[in-house]
């Protein structure tokens, strides 16, 4: 399967597409394209690759795999189509965001690029990807309804192997492990070069245990002014 990926991560991923573990992933993703319902849509699997280059990244988010109910997965991280209903864990990922803004930790104004003409919030994160936020899946593609489901099959090789590039060819970047898996994900970036931030996932689960108060996203800029980067307006 040839692989249309945006061409700095193209250079960055080559020498995992020409493993022999990537060839067998291909195939199982094709086969299940072909015989299944699976998510996202096949021109999106690498969205997150392609929409931020690999020279243009900042910070990292780190999701598990794609949401498997139709009309959600974009292929970034948290991320959903503008006019599908908030998920819980973005919800709160927003809820601290406003808090952060609150308490004077973020400037006022904080998800003005999400707020929809109803005044309703998106949940398509686009403007944050736009800006050097890469929202990275561990896994790429899953079946419908089926959590999990194309887990183990070969993507994580491919996204450590990006994390491991971005830890080791670039600088100064903030990397948001939220998670006992995402932790795990990250455990190979380097704590010297780059601001690691870790807490609970933002899921309704676990969000007490960490997340709710994490201040994070102020974190995050702070690092990156100090590192003579601009902040994200989040």
């Amino acid at each position: 399967m040839e692989v249309r990926i945006e061409e700095s991560w193209r250079k960055v991923l080559q020498p995992e597409f020409d493993k022999p573990y990537f060839e067998l992933l291909t195939s199982f993703v094709r086969k299940e394209y072909q015989s299944k319902q699976v998510f996202p849509p096949a021109p999106l699997i690498f969205n997150a690759f392609d929409s931020c280059p690999f020279e243009q990244v900042k910070v990292v988010i780190i999701g598990q795999d794609p949401y498997h109910e139709p009309g959600q997965a974009m292929g970034l991280s948290f991320s959903v189509p503008e006019g599908v209903q908030v998920p819980p864990s973005l919800a709160n990922i927003y809820k601290e965001i406003r808090r952060e803004e609150a308490a004077g930790m973020l400037p006022a104004g904080c998800l003005q690029s999400q707020l929809l003409p109803n005044g309703a919030l998106s949940g398509d994160l686009r403007p944050w990807v736009s800006q050097g936020v890469l929202l990275l899946n561990a896994t790429l593609t899953v079946e419908a309804h089926r959590a999990g489901s194309h887990q183990n099959k070969g993507w994580e090789e491919l996204t450590d192997a990006a994390i491991r590039a971005l830890s080791e060819k670039r600088e100064h970047l903030v990397f948001m492990l939220w998670g006992s898996y995402a932790q795990r994900k990250g455990a190979c970036i380097d704590r010297r070069k780059h601001l690691v931030l870790t807490t609970s996932h933002p899921s309704p689960l676990s969000v007490y245990r960490g997340f709710d108060g994490c201040g994070h996203f102020a974190q995050a800029n702070q690092y990156l002014i100090r590192h003579h980067s601009a902040p994200i307006c989040w």
